[in-house]
């Protein structure tokens, strides 16, 4: 832990409603992504190569669950951490591997999504379960690989009688985060969007094309285009706020001493953070477009749960 009796420029206390908010974005996750494995666990007996990247996609949505609490508890005492330094650690970890996750199968997903459809007849490596397994199991090691270094660099500091963490007023990781932030974004943000934006717009090039007499075709190109809509909606309230204020944040604080442009970043970036929360409730809307054996087992186990007596 770094001490430092005073800053440049003095934190200052959140708005109520980022703690509220990340609060009730997060109980709505847990019941979306609790619904969502019960489904791919219990119900769909035969998982297809679709079904394998839903799961661990829902699966990194439920990592983000457990450390909720601790944030909440952090920005409604002002921003004093009261957990210690390998909490602190284990929840920037657990951001990161949710948040990177989340982008790396929405990715997949919508490559699969591409591959199923324009290349329906050919015998693909997507089509392989095996395969799939491997290139998912990969992804996992990328995953822990690129978040263990948190667990070197990061420190909690005492600024101002409270103790930080993962705040941009902790000087001594300004350059640090810095660099991180700019490798992370570009490799783990910027090219797997990129990737998903070029996948969906080949896919959108060629529903675009299908006839709307039959009845599969207009089921085809509805279910494609809103899960086109909503995989750009995650990307666009979720992920990449985030990003920009994270790294804005890092390169005022380095290079500028503006403390009011300081501060009005940092409120951005919490707010940026709750709004990565909101991707667990929206995901499980992929499930159903893209997953028509989800999309009937929710109903169905929606309406049982509703009418029970």
């Amino acid at each position: 832990m770094n001490t430092t009796n005073s800053t440049e420029c003095p934190s200052q206390e959140l708005h109520s409603a980022i703690p509220a908010f990340l609060g009730i974005f997060s109980v709505g996750g847990l019941v979306f992504n609790a619904f969502s494995l019960w489904i791919f666990w219990f119900t769909l007996k035969r998982w297809n190569s679709s079904t394998m990247l839903q799961f661990n996609l829902a699966l990194v949505d439920t990592m983000i669950l457990p450390v909720t609490p601790l944030m909440v508890t952090y920005f409604s005492m002002g921003n004093d951490w009261p957990f210690g330094e390998f909490l602190c650690q284990f929840e920037a970890f657990t951001l990161s591997t949710h948040l990177y996750g989340s982008i790396y199968f929405l990715m997949l997903i919508s490559i699969h999504r591409y591959q199923v459809i324009v290349h329906y007849k050919a015998k693909t490596f997507w089509r392989s379960k095996s395969s799939l397994k491997k290139l998912i199991m990969a992804f996992w090691a990328i995953l822990l690989l690129q978040g263990l270094p948190i667990f070197f660099f990061l420190k909690t500091s005492v600024i101002d009688g409270k103790v930080k963490c993962l705040s941009i007023h902790q000087s001594e990781l300004s350059y640090v985060f810095l660099l991180y932030g700019l490798v992370l974004g570009t490799f783990s943000f910027f090219l797997p969007f990129g990737i998903s934006l070029v996948s969906y717009m080949m896919l959108g090039s060629y529903i675009g094309k299908i006839s709307p007499v039959s009845l599969q075709g207009r089921v085809m190109k509805t279910k494609s285009v809103q899960m086109i809509v909503v995989t750009f909606l995650i990307f666009a309230i979720c992920f990449m706020p985030l990003h920009v204020f994270r790294t804005a944040g890092t390169i005022v604080k380095y290079y500028s001493h503006s403390c009011r442009l300081l501060h009005d970043i940092e409120v951005a970036y919490y707010i940026s953070l709750v709004f990565t929360t909101v991707n667990c409730c929206l995901d499980p809307f992929i499930y159903n477009f893209a997953n028509e054996r989800f999309n009937k087992s929710f109903s169905s186990s929606l309406r049982r749960l509703l009418f029970s007596k």
